[in-house]
């Protein structure tokens, strides 16, 4: 396992892309701190500017080469550097005067919320689509990034049909039930298998947060991968700061598959807003009678694993389709799985109101 003294040797020869300049030079490497026993490292480090590509860039690299020499995870903080030290290196690089855009701003507001599971199956993406239309109908400007790169699912979820606008060098996203969609299917041909690499991939996620035009957003929802991958990974690493919904099954075995996406979590310093039982049980509409197909207690178990809310119980229900506004995935305002997204919605919005 790797010392906190290789740790600075390895990420102070990397440079500071606003100016040009390593980091041992500028003393941006803040705090290392590293857990053997998981083989993860943490890093905080001080650069010229906050917010854009520059910032990823540098996330990326740190973690490639901190990966490459043996950390199983890295966790990755930042803060700016002295205004003393900036001017002290100012006109050495040609980035001096770059702007910083994109949704990774330093000064966006916006509350990155990522939904995930510790294994496929588990309703996952019906989960991330169905909070995100609730956010909207709360009110609040949301966006959704399909980051599930290998089994996209979000445009034929929410009935999309259209690909995304092109303006200048920006695109721009989708907009379907009041949720601003960008996702891996409106890039690739249609049924066509996804071959590319990981970098390509870690490319193609950068491009969705800061070469797309969200606009204002108060929330932005990620559909993750499921399980603890790279590409899950590369997500959390890229994000300065975000919330985690966990989804299960009932079942016992599901609900610890999903243990180690909260456990992942909480090593890159996020936080868990809840966890979100799903196929709680089917209810007769004939009878009433409650069938608990996958069991029962898993999301309950979970819950207080990761020490957070069970935030919602789903029963197996088929959404209410508009036949003139056809998303096969979505519930309506006033089914009852649409009432309890909506309560759902509700606790999101005053855990992450401040």
């Amino acid at each position: 396992m790797l010392t906190k003294e290789q740790v600075k040797a390895l990420v102070g020869e990397l440079k500071d892309p606003i100016i040009d300049v390593p980091l041992k030079e500028t003393d941006g490497i803040v705090e290392v701190s590293i857990k053997e026993e998981k083989e993860h490292v943490s890093v905080k480090v001080a650069m010229a500017q906050l917010g854009g590509q520059p910032q990823l860039d540098l996330q990326m690299a740190i973690v490639e080469v901190l990966k490459e020499n043996g950390a199983n995870t890295v966790g990755i903080r930042f803060e700016e550097l002295p205004s003393e030290v900036v001017e002290q290196y100012r006109g050495v690089s040609d980035n001096e005067n770059q702007t910083i855009e994109g949704l990774l701003s330093k000064d966006n507001p916006v509350e990155f919320i990522a939904i995930a599971s510790g294994k496929g199956g588990v309703g996952k993406s019906t989960v991330a689509v169905n909070l995100a239309v609730s956010l909207a109908r709360e009110g609040k400007k949301v966006g959704l990034v399909d980051a599930d790169i290998y089994g996209f699912s979000v445009p034929d979820m929410m009935g999309i049909d259209e690909k995304p606008g092109v303006q200048g060098k920006e695109i721009i996203p989708v907009e379907r039930h009041g949720v601003k969609v960008i996702s891996m299917a409106f890039f690739v041909e249609e049924n066509a298998p996804v071959i590319w690499r990981g970098p390509m991939l870690g490319k193609m996620l950068t491009n969705f947060f800061v070469e797309v035009r969200w606009g204002d957003l108060d929330y932005l929802i990620l559909d993750l991968p499921p399980g603890t991958g790279d590409i899950a990974l590369d997500v959390h690493t890229m994000l300065p700061s975000s919330k985690e919904i966990i989804v299960t099954t009932p079942h016992p075995t599901a609900a610890f598959v999903a243990a180690r996406a909260g456990a992942m979590a909480k090593h890159t310093e996020h936080t868990i807003l809840g966890v979100i039982e799903n196929m709680s049980y089917f209810q007769s509409k004939e009878t009433g009678n409650k069938e608990y197909v996958f069991g029962t207690g898993g999301g309950e178990k979970l819950a207080e694993e990761l020490q957070t809310d069970l935030l919602g119980q789903l029963p197996l229900e088929q959404p209410s389709w508009n036949p003139k506004d056809f998303a096969p995935s979505i519930y309506q305002a006033d089914d009852r799985l649409g009432e309890i997204y909506q309560n759902m919605a509700q606790q999101i919005i005053a855990k992450t109101t401040k």
